[in-house]
């Protein structure tokens, strides 16, 4: 594999080492993410815990990892860039609101812009049928293959923790009424 070739004989020193921050990377992060009330640290945080996802496929050291490395990178950067586009749009027209209650009501004035949102946090967030849960799909595959079972069961229990947060959004977005809603802008 790639890291065997470049790594020699050390790979189980940079799966001990991958291992925790791996860990580290997923859970901690999620956790300040699911804290946070301003849009803009919230997915910073989450960005670092896709992080933790992808050393998932890098720590299995395999052929089958490295593709789900690749698919992942790239499902999770069209996911990522519709969500800070839509971030930033709603920032630049509504005088710099970011936090989360700002985005109640979102839906009734910004149709498809939050619809566009809640399709990349569905990808985000893993869930079916969305590319986003392909990607997570492989990328444990690839771990669970390798045999990091713990490991594996850690990552499943923080996606749950994300879904949480991220469908905090949406219910912002299309459920939670507002007096004041973003103004609808073109």
């Amino acid at each position: 594999t790639i890291l065997e070739n470049g790594c020699g004989t050390v790979v189980a020193s940079w799966q001990t080492v991958l291992y925790p921050v791996t860990v580290w990377s997923i859970t901690v992060e999620n956790r300040y993410a699911n804290r946070q009330k301003n849009l803009k640290r919230c997915f910073a945080f989450s960005s670092i815990s896709q992080a933790g996802y992808i050393m998932l496929a890098v720590i299995g050291g395999s052929a089958f990892g490295m593709t789900s490395l690749v698919f992942y990178v790239l499902v999770y950067l069209a996911a990522n860039l519709a969500v800070f586009g839509v971030l930033s749009t709603v920032e630049q027209h509504s005088g710099g609101k970011v936090s989360l209650e700002d985005y109640n009501g979102f839906y009734r004035t910004n149709p498809r812009l939050a619809v566009m949102m809640m399709l990349a946090l569905f990808s985000l967030a893993g869930i079916p049928p969305f590319a986003g849960f392909f990607s997570k799909f492989f990328v444990f595959a690839s771990a669970f293959n390798a045999g990091f079972y713990v490991l594996v069961f850690i990552a499943l229990a923080n996606t749950v923790i994300s879904l949480y947060y991220y469908l905090l959004i949406v219910k912002a977005m299309f459920i939670t009424p507002s007096d004041a809603p973003i103004a609808a802008f073109r």
